[in-house]
């Protein structure tokens, strides 16, 4: 009975120890942790699907008195055909001395699945694919108008058209969304991941005291910059060593791979792969100074490693949020929600990111880096003092519910 007591005691100990912890708190959460990044992962495809429909479009270039009659046919044949989704967005130029040069910009759009051109007698329709949905709804419109221009009661069928098949030169809309979309999840999670190292090493220092130490040996300011920077530095080898591994596989994938799957596979940003990568890169320096500074100033005020991982647990969930406002801004470029996204200074570099997957312009990431530097500065400026505070009470703490420390007996002497 007294081994089972003793043991009692000590399974006691430990579940109290364990359960009373800010870490036992994010074990009870992860299920709703993973379900939130389920809801977004979710949310994110449905809006990169319905992104991709929207933009898909067909063109027919008619002679300007059958533009009407193809207007209509299309409203009338369009609920009924192509299944709940319906065909795509019918776009109608007309035939005229300029149409050459926007046939030739929508020959190169990706996103243009079919295009007709001519009468509707003898059209001429190119399409992406070789008897694809696209091309066949714009031979029905054609056979529709010319059925009505012509004999009605005919069996036989009126429209002629030569089918060709085109190749786009170009990445659609839709795979730029998801190209911008793949770049805010790999700047969150490399954020995240990276910036969350800052958290464990300062817990590690200040509970062996060598926080202690080092605010002794040097300025604070130093202590906090040195940090920053080193904890950088490990940021962009770990981002080189993995850029190095994917780039390495990607050239063994281009040397082994078909051609035809190659050009299948080919993904183009609006500014370039260059613009793209090097201001990725900037970005995530961005978003990691201001998830680090972050970190590093209000760890500091955590006298123990309970109250580190506590303070670390909301703003975990605001970069959460900060995540998911990103990705609906890379899924829906020049919307409202995307224009917040990007002003943010917390969800701006990710957003931010994305944009260039869909916009050519340079400018606005220019002005983007500015905007996001006077916040990091302002960030570092507010984090060095929350440094200064926590560091100088050498361990106090910043709980108000804190139980004081007993004060020390002294060694009685003999």
């Amino acid at each position: 009975m007294n081994i089972l007591r003793q043991a009692f005691v000590i399974a006691r100990r430990d579940f109290i120890s364990i359960v009373a912890t800010p870490t036992f708190l994010l074990f009870l959460l992860a299920p709703l942790m993973m379900l939130g990044f389920a809801m977004v992962g979710g949310a994110s495809a449905g809006q990169l699907v319905e992104a991709a429909g929207s933009q898909e479009r067909i063109v027919a270039i008619v002679p300007q008195s059958e533009r009407a009659a193809y207007a209509a046919v299309d409203a009338r044949l369009r609920p009924i055909s192509g299944g709940p989704a319906g065909p795509p967005q019918l776009i109608l130029i007309p035939a005229d001395a300029d149409h050459r040069g926007a046939l030739a910009a929508f020959r190169a759009d990706a996103d243009v699945l079919a295009i007709l051109e001519g009468s509707a007698a003898s059209p001429r329709i190119l399409e992406r694919k070789g008897e694809g949905f696209p091309g066949r709804y714009l031979a029905s419109l054609a056979e529709a108008v010319a059925r009505e221009g012509g004999s009605a009661a005919s069996t036989q069928p009126v429209s002629r058209p030569a089918f060709e098949t085109i190749a786009a030169s170009g990445t659609g809309r839709a795979a730029q969304s998801g190209l911008g979309y793949a770049a805010v999840f790999a700047i969150f999670l490399l954020t995240l991941l990276l910036a969350g190292q800052t958290v464990g090493m300062l817990a590690e220092e200040k509970g062996n005291k060598v926080i202690e130490i080092l605010a002794a040996a040097v300025p604070l300011e130093s202590v906090y910059f040195g940090k920053l920077v080193g904890m950088l530095g490990v940021a962009l080898l770990f981002v080189s060593f993995w850029g190095l591994l994917i780039g390495a596989g990607a050239l063994v994938a281009i040397n082994q791979l078909p051609q035809q799957a190659i050009s299948a596979l080919a993904l183009e940003p609006a500014i370039g792969w260059p613009a793209f990568l090097g201001f990725g890169l900037v970005y995530f320096f961005m978003a990691f100074l201001l998830l680090g500074g972050v970190f590093l100033g209000v760890g500091a005020l955590a006298g123990t490693v309970r109250e580190i991982q506590m303070l670390s647990l909301p703003i975990t969930f605001f970069q959460i949020g900060m995540f998911a406002l990103s990705t609906a801004a890379a899924n829906a470029p020049g919307t409202q929600v995307a224009t917040i996204a990007q002003w943010l200074p917390w969800s701006s570099p990710f957003a931010m990111a994305a944009l260039g997957a869909t916009d050519a312009s340079i400018w606005p990431h220019l002005f983007a880096l500015g905007w996001q530097a006077l916040w990091v500065g302002l960030t570092i400026w507010v984090g060095v003092r929350l440094f200064r505070a926590g560091v100088l009470r050498s361990g106090g703490s910043w709980w108000p519910w804190a139980k004081s420390a007993p004060p020390a007996t002294p060694d009685p002497v003999y």
